[in-house]
């Protein structure tokens, strides 16, 4: 037995699969082995030999053997649909696939769910432990709204130890993007990730890559007085 290793792909989707196949395969036992790989129906194939992306010749009698053909390990065979009505990426595009869709209310009333059996069982995030942590961390982020208001100059307080991000406090409450109080800045420099608007909804006004929401522990507000990039005194530029 002699095997040959080619790969494999279509004129749509050019995706090479490497394949051993056996070179006393006729041509038509192989384009049977093809439609499994790439999809296209067996009576509906083209097959052309490739070495590289040089076209050595069509592969065009059923009754020819493969080792009949000029074929060499690693060379490369594209197979063309000659059905006009076949879908492009039939195979491969997922959007294509029918899923299965329900809304949160709809997750919510069902009780063979692994969060109705969390609740059920008091489990992760729905344990006394989990909601005694989340009790104190929302009173941690009340405390700290005592101390800030919309107009104040602020340092926020990351894990970017390097980088020191002051800013203008520009908004203060509740948001649509995730729940609890959250605190939006105007950065003095393009440290952000938004231009005071979060998935089409705006909470203040800033230039691009000048905005970001943060926590109220994650904010010290202070005299923190804006930088002068200009300022003769700097040491260095």
């Amino acid at each position: 037995m002699s095997i040959v290793i080619l790969y494999v792909d279509t004129n749509q989707e050019r995706i090479s699969s490497e394949r051993r196949f056996d070179k006393s395969l006729t041509i038509d036992q192989l384009k049977y082995k093809l439609e499994t790989i790439v999809g296209v129906p067996y009576a509906t194939q083209k097959l052309d030999l490739y070495r590289g992306d040089l076209l050595l010749g069509p592969m065009d009698d059923d009754t020819r053997m493969l080792g009949s053909y000029p074929v060499e390990d690693y060379m490369r065979i594209q197979v063309t649909d000659t059905n006009p009505h076949h879908v492009r990426n039939q195979y491969t595009d997922v959007s294509l696939v029918e899923k299965f869709e329900i809304t949160d209310e709809q997750y919510q009333q069902k009780s063979d769910t692994v969060r109705a059996f969390k609740e059920r069982n008091r489990l992760g995030r729905f344990s006394d432990e989990a909601a005694k942590r989340e009790e104190q961390v929302l009173e941690s982020y009340e405390e700290a709204l005592k101390n800030i208001k919309v107009g104040d100059r602020c340092r926020v307080i990351t894990d970017e130890t390097e980088v020191s991000k002051l800013g203008t406090v520009r908004f203060i409450g509740t948001t649509s993007f995730q729940a609890g109080p959250w605190v939006g800045v105007q950065y003095d420099e393009p440290l952000g990730k938004n231009d005071g608007s979060v998935k089409g909804e705006r909470y203040f006004e800033c230039p691009k890559k000048y905005g970001g929401f943060v926590r109220p522990t994650k904010v010290e507000v202070g005299d923190f007085p804006e930088e002068d990039l200009f300022d003769d005194d700097l040491e260095e530029m």
